[in-house]
């Protein structure tokens, strides 16, 4: 239940995050007893690289608490929605902070909005809109992969999360997103590997007063057959935009100062001798030496109300008119 809100105290069954440097970051369950590979209950110990962790002794500690391992030492931290990101275990390719906060940002969500994600993956997004819906909003994520979904669907219940959130195996690009969504959603978000067969189906289930969708794509093939429906279907605003986050490092240097005043010195005998050059200490941030690479192209549409649905079309169709 550590994800539902902050606590000062890290009670039996949590999901904590245990930070050892900025590269070795990990997920475990304050447990004190885990299933081996046989099926029998072992005693939790988590191994590290500075020396094992019984996870039983993390039961009362407060969230933040430095510990101590036999190599070294590691903080516990409170889960968040970045920091599993970054630990959870990946059962497809996932969606990193810098796309998910765009997409939050894009797609307008806020505290009581109703969102639908289609498909649930890792579940990496799925956390990120679950905090940003809650406590009134609800996320609907469908897989169409049936293991996964009943995963996911049980790591929600773990994390105490189970209330924000409904899961769904179903095949959305073939079946749509079901009748009790029906003029529900205020905004959609698609990760698949087709997305334009279920744009037609987010129509149907996004409020009458409108909404935002948003499409996630590796390809810019995908991409093309996407805006080509969404313009059909009446969408406004397209656009396709890709998320680059670029690292600089900050350092101190010293750096050479010309300096233009000359000191005259010997007059009778016409001598010109210049100071001594001089540096400054100054904050400077350095590039990085290769730029991150690829990892999928976001496009965003509005939505209009329904009303101005029907005089869009209304319009259109006197033109073909005459």
């Amino acid at each position: 239940m550590s994800f539902n809100g902050y606590r000062d105290l890290i009670e039996k069954g949590d999901t904590v995050v245990l930070y050892l440097t900025i590269n070795q970051i990990y997920s475990i369950q304050a447990e004190p007893k885990t299933t081996n590979k046989k099926g029998n209950l072992i005693e939790n110990v988590f191994q590290t690289p500075y020396g094992a962790l019984k996870c039983e002794d993390l039961i009362g500690k407060p969230y933040g608490s430095k510990i101590t391992l036999s190599k070294g030492w590691g903080y516990i931290l409170q889960p968040t929605p970045e920091l599993w990101t970054i630990t959870l275990p990946h059962r497809t390719q996932i969606i990193y902070t810098p796309d998910i906060s765009m997409i939050i940002l894009q797609l307008e969500i806020v505290p009581g909005s109703t969102v639908i994600e289609s498909g649930t993956g890792s579940g990496s997004l799925s956390h990120a809109l679950i905090r940003a819906v809650k406590p009134h909003g609800h996320l609907h994520t469908f897989d169409f992969h049936e293991v996964r979904a009943n995963t996911a669907r049980e790591e929600f219940k773990s994390h105490g999360l189970e209330e924000y959130v409904s899961v769904q195996h179903r095949d959305v690009c073939e079946n749509g997103f079901g009748e009790h969504l029906k003029n529900k959603a205020n905004s959609i978000f698609l990760d698949l590997p087709h997305p334009w067969l279920a744009i037609p189906h987010a129509v149907g289930s996004l409020k009458e007063s409108g909404g935002r969708l948003c499409s996630f794509s590796p390809c810019i093939e995908q991409v093309q057959k996407s805006c080509l429906v969404l313009s059909k279907l009446g969408f406004q605003e397209i656009e396709t935009i890709e998320v680059l986050q670029t690292q600089y490092n900050v350092q101190s240097r010293n750096l050479p100062v010309l300096n233009l005043d000359f000191v005259k010195t010997e007059k009778e005998e016409g001598k010109v001798e210049k100071k001594e050059k001089e540096t400054i200490k100054t904050v400077t941030c350095i590039p990085p030496n290769s730029l991150p690479g690829h990892t999928g192209y976001l496009t965003f549409a509005t939505l209009p109300p329904i009303w101005a649905r029907t005089l869009q079309f209304n319009i259109n169709d006197d033109d073909c008119e005459n």
